[in-house]
């Protein structure tokens, strides 16, 4: 499965790229990215937690390292995932903002849990890298992300899917709090 995304954030290429580049931030972001712990120059550990609440885990290295332009990276060893993929870091027309566009590449597995990720994201998988990019949009620019109230806890909600029309969470919804 390929997923690609892009936008434009209003900030210099050096801090847009400062802020990926630090692979901890990606989880602040990235829906599915649980953790990412650097364990050595361009080595990491990623922790996902699919939809279906299975935990995911894998080390990745980074490949293609070019300061304020480019971070590409994949997965090494027995990923359950194998994945890489591309970001690159582009100034803007008007100068000041940067373009973000972002390739990821994932191998689904013949399995139970490739069958389950293949229907889960049916014909708009597109739409998940996208949704990160605006909200790394989102933090870059204002410093949160903006939730609803589908979604008022962040990614502690991802079991309340689908989400209901804007409203004000009801006086039972407030002393629930977030799930657990």
């Amino acid at each position: 499965m390929e997923l690609w995304a892009a936008t434009t954030i209003r900030q210099p290429v050096s801090r847009v790229y400062g802020h990926w580049r630090h692979l901890e931030n990606l989880s602040t972001f990235m829906t599915y990215i649980d953790r990412i712990r650097p364990t050595g120059e361009r080595t990491s550990h990623w922790t996902a937690i699919t939809p279906f609440g299975h935990r995911l885990e894998w080390d990745a290295e980074l490949t293609d390292v070019v300061p304020d332009r480019q971070l590409g990276w994949r997965s090494v060893g027995e990923a359950e995932l194998p994945n890489c993929g591309r970001v690159r870091f582009d100034p803007a027309p008007d100068g000041v903002s940067t373009e973000v566009r972002a390739l990821m590449v994932f191998v689904i597995p013949g399995t139970e849990l490739g069958g389950m990720i293949s229907r889960y994201f049916g014909d708009t998988p597109n739409e998940l890298l996208d949704d990160d990019l605006h909200r790394l949009k989102q933090i870059l620019e204002t410093g949160e992300v903006v939730l609803s109230d589908g979604a008022p806890w962040g990614k502690r909600s991802r079991k309340e899917f689908p989400q209901r029309p804007a409203q004000p969470l009801s006086a039972g919804e407030l002393a629930r709090g977030a799930p657990a």
